[in-house]
């Protein structure tokens, strides 16, 4: 029983870690993605999306990784954190990013949510 106490809470944390993310990086972006997302604008959801899964594989890899729970969070935590300024040093980098992804620039997206992967996945692997 301890052993599906474990998987029951481990993924509901994963999911709400992944949903305060979410929540995090549309508050610190310059545009509305969400609000983009649902018109159809396909930028956006590649730059979001690539953050998502990126910030997924970090908590993956924390749950792969961490026998405490508290260190789970921590790490998960960090993660969130570094694929936050990792979308702040891509902006800096790229002046007109924003309103890249709000015009449908789907290069600009696609390259935003590529480099949140690969950020995404060095950073799951420094947790091994």
């Amino acid at each position: 029983m301890e052993a599906f106490y474990n998987y029951f809470i481990h993924l509901l944390s994963g999911l709400l870690m992944v949903a305060v993310f979410v929540a995090i990086y549309v508050r610190v972006t310059p545009f509305a993605e969400l609000a983009l997302i649902r018109q159809g604008v396909v930028a956006p959801a590649l730059s979001l999306g690539g953050a998502t899964v990126g910030f997924s594989l970090t908590v993956a890899s924390s749950i792969l990784h961490n026998d405490s729970y508290g260190m789970f969070l921590a790490w998960g935590g960090c993660g969130l954190v570094v694929q936050v300024i990792s979308y702040a040093l891509l902006a800096r980098a790229m002046p007109r990013l924003a309103d890249q992804l709000a015009g449908n620039n789907v290069a600009a997206g696609a390259f935003a949510g590529v480099i949140s992967l690969v950020v995404g996945i060095i950073n799951a692997a420094c947790m091994s």
